[in-house]
């Protein structure tokens, strides 16, 4: 850690069979059958987050969930004893942090040890479990909160499955007789979905099995009370908390950007580097023509290091003097890539159409990976590289507007685009996001936000100011009652010239002739349902974007306000994060 005294220990595990070779199988010269163990127990370690779209997948992630918090378990377990020789003081001493579902097998794995292992009954056993796990979900969407087919996992974990229903009678009893619960609340906290295939709820296991349950930001963990634990937060009103994400500046200021890093020493000294809040002593700096200068000069050198990595790797060329336009993050519909590819595409024919006006430089620049199994991520993948490839090549726009999708992103590659940004795309569907951390990287690295009110982009708001900051789009409620009452996404695309004309772009195949109906399916979606809002939303965001380039072109407006991000930003850092998971839910 940062100036620290102490060292934490990172365990890595890796499985070895019982049988490195099976002599038998050798023997009869089945010399590939007889490494099968060896292959099954490499294969554990090997890929983490395996497509689940087949029962082999699926059967690999439950094991390798099973196989990482069990031996991170008796670890803990094991160095407990060594130092208190007894487990009844477990929860005094000891913090299990479940970081979503993938280790929600834990509660049902730290019951067994307790139980089966070291002698415990079951009601003390669980007293032990619940007081020293706790659970930070970091989704709303009931898809992303795992589920196990029944046989699969009475099949894998047998011993697990009979303490889950043993947990299950316990917690469904107590809802029955202490909260006189009705048949549906009491279907909707069970650990076992009964509709349709039964299949183990980890979710709502990993809520049952925690004494804390903690959100990811304001706006989340209000509405994770009233939507996919609802009924679980009338059982046990008083589990539920926030956590607001944070970022490490050590890696997000000081490592990725150490011309700005360096220019904030000198301009206000040292004590940021400690005390991330102490950024808020840039604020009078904010209107200072001299330092707005050598502010700018760092953005555009980082902006010169980004466009050299691009013109590197991809051979395109790019004018750092243009508005760095930068979404990168995991590839998902309701993130809204999709919905900055149609702004591109129709900014695209209005530059096109009125070559005489006087249109800002602008780089799109989209980066991130998609599920390997997300058939829709993947295509809005290959459209924005589709689109690309025409926009970037088209001399009538005359090289005022460029896309660029890199590939293989990682942080290495964050490192470079978070300083280099201008503009930070924070555009998910209202209600969906539970907080980014994106979003506050590239704001404290004196970005613009154009983004929706969705997780932590709240809190932002609040922190820099609703004038440093650009909002657009559909609140979360607003998006619920849309949904509720019928949103009509064919309507508003027929009353829109320039979204149908793009979305018509888009289908017919311009950008795709080698498959003229590559994005068909993709544009239908919007015309048939539009779940996550795109067609909803796409007006306010073409007027906010444009909002955004008047901003552009008054240089000392444009610095005045991101400056202020940087220096309003320093509560979002992980350190605040970490002392608030410290005292309130680990009591350390």
């Amino acid at each position: 850690g940062w100036r620290a005294n102490r060292v934490n220990t990172l365990r890595l595990w890796t499985a070895q069979p019982i049988d490195p070779i099976l002599l038998e199988a050798f023997n009869a010269g089945d010399h590939i059958g007889a490494l099968r163990e060896s292959n099954k127990a490499e294969s554990l370690a090997r890929v983490l987050y395996p497509a689940d779209a087949t029962p082999a997948g699926q059967e690999l992630r439950l094991r390798q969930e099973f196989f990482f918090s069990s031996a991170s378990l008796q670890d803990i377990l094991r160095r407990h004893r060594q130092q208190y020789d007894t487990l009844e003081n477990l929860p005094d001493k000891v913090a299990i942090q479940l970081n979503d579902t993938h280790p929600a097998v834990a509660v049902a794995e730290l019951m067994r040890l307790l139980c089966d292992v070291h002698g415990f009954g079951f009601d003390e056993a669980w007293d032990i479990t619940r007081n020293t796990i706790a659970y930070t979900n970091h989704t709303l969407l009931p898809e992303a909160l795992e589920t196990w087919p029944v046989p699969l996992f009475e099949r894998l974990l047998p011993r697990h499955m009979q303490i889950i229903y043993g947990i299950n009678a316990k917690v469904l009893l107590e809802a029955r007789r202490e909260k006189n619960f009705t048949d549906p609340q009491i279907r909707a906290i069970s650990l076992i979905d009964e509709n349709g295939e039964r299949r183990v709820r980890m979710g709502n296991l990993a809520f049952i099995g925690s004494h804390s349950i903690n959100g990811v930001s304001a706006l989340h963990t209000e509405l994770m009370k009233v939507t996919v634990f609802a009924d679980l937060h009338k059982l046990y009103p008083d589990r539920i908390n926030n956590k607001t994400n944070g970022i490490t500046p050590r890696r997000w200021l000081q490592q990725c950007n150490p011309g700005l890093t360096s220019l904030i020493r000198d301009t206000i000294g040292d004590k940021f580097l400690d005390d991330t809040e102490a950024l808020r002593e840039l604020d009078p700096y904010a209107g200072d023509s001299e330092f707005q200068k050598k502010f700018a000069a760092v953005k555009r050198e980082n902006k010169v290091r980004l466009a050299q990595l691009i013109q590197s790797r991809m051979g395109i060329k790019l004018d750092p003097s243009a508005m760095f336009d930068i979404q990168v993050k995991r590839i998902h519909e309701y993130k809204r890539q999709f919905l900055n590819i149609i702004e591109a595409v129709a900014l695209y024919d209005q530059m096109r159409s009125r070559p005489e006006l006087d249109w800002v430089p602008r780089v799109k620049i989209f980066a991130g990976k998609a599920a390997p199994s997300y058939h829709n991520a993947k295509l809005i993948i290959k459209l924005a590289n589709d689109v690309a490839r025409v926009i970037n090549s088209d001399p009538a726009v005359r090289g005022l507007l460029k896309v660029v999708f890199i590939p293989n992103y990682n942080v290495s590659l964050a490192e470079m685009l978070v300083p280099a940004a201008d503009l930070s795309e924070q555009i998910s569907t209202a209600g969906m996001e539970a907080s980014g951390t994106g979003n506050m990287k590239f704001a404290l690295n004196g970005a613009l936000t154009i983004g929706t009110l969705d997780g932590a982009n709240v809190e932002m708001r609040d922190h820099v100011g609703a004038d440093n900051i650009v909002i657009f789009g559909m609140t979360a409620d607003e998006v619920a009652k849309a949904r509720a009452e019928g949103h009509n996404p064919r309507a508003i695309i027929e009353n829109s010239r320039d979204l149908a004309q793009a979305l018509h772009t888009i289908a017919s195949g311009v950008f795709s002739p080698d498959d003229p109906h590559r994005f068909t399916g993709l544009v239908d979606g919007l015309y048939q349902h539009d779940w996550f809002m795109v067609a909803g939303d796409f007006e306010a965001y073409t007027n906010a974007q444009r909002e955004v380039d008047r901003i552009f072109t008054d240089e000392k407006r444009w610095y005045a306000k991101t400056i202020r991000n940087t220096a309003r930003m320093g509560w979002f850092s992980s350190d605040r994060t970490i002392r608030q998971y410290a005292r309130e839910i680990w009591r350390a």
